[in-house]
């Protein structure tokens, strides 16, 4: 029973260690925003720290993940499925909904500039809804270039071509709503005027 449990406790460091990689942040950035220190979270990474829930739980809170996933706890009997993050290019995609057709929900965290700076608009079948929770996006829809902030949201028709990502190199957390049959959100953001900088438009009305 104690192999387990150091098994479990051992796999901790790794996974925190990817985490940060993946939302490309230094170890002096999430002590900052996490009030645990440099040290600690080193220690913690490399084994040489025990984890805790004190020290877990403002980590787990910054990344934005349940505590579950950090210490990969076994499960508990509990009926409801726990969905597993969907890793592409640069992109953490957190399934919210898990049904054959229909409206599909994702929390999405996007790694900073992982992605890379110059813009590859795809086109493909379906309709998306974005909401922005934490940072900043640069969102790219035809010959149109928009930066959109915490609490705003676009809705697009993704036969424009179209492509996104942070836009100032630091993690963006937002939900996406997509419809493969162009089911549609009934939200409308007007852009600012004279200027190519804003929140897209939406016609869904």
């Amino acid at each position: 029973m104690t192999t387990d449990f150091d098994s479990v406790l051992g796999a901790v460091g790794p996974r925190l260690k990817a985490l940060r990689a993946q939302r490309s942040l230094t170890l002096s950035e999430v002590s900052a925003a996490s009030g645990v220190s440099v040290s600690t979270l080193s220690r913690l990474e490399s084994g040489q720290r025990r984890p805790n829930l004190e020290l877990l739980l403002p980590i787990a809170q910054l990344y934005g993940v349940p505590l579950d996933d950090l210490v990969g706890a076994p499960p508990t009997g509990d009926p409801r499925i726990h969905l597993r993050p969907i890793e592409h290019n640069g992109i953490t995609a957190i399934p919210l909904t898990r049904r054959p057709g229909g409206v599909q929900a994702f929390k999405m965290v996007l790694a900073g500039d992982a992605r890379g700076s110059e813009p590859d608009l795809q086109v493909h079948e379906g309709y998306e809804w974005l909401y922005i929770l934490n940072g900043s996006l640069r969102l790219v829809l035809g010959d149109n270039d928009f930066v959109l902030g915490p609490g705003e949201a676009a809705e697009f028709d993704t036969h424009t071509p179209h492509w996104f990502a942070s836009a100032n190199g630091k993690p963006v957390e937002l939900i996406s709503l997509f419809g493969q049959q162009g089911e549609r959100m009934h939200v409308r953001a007007r852009p600012q005027r004279g200027g190519r900088t804003g929140t897209p438009p939406s016609d869904s009305l």
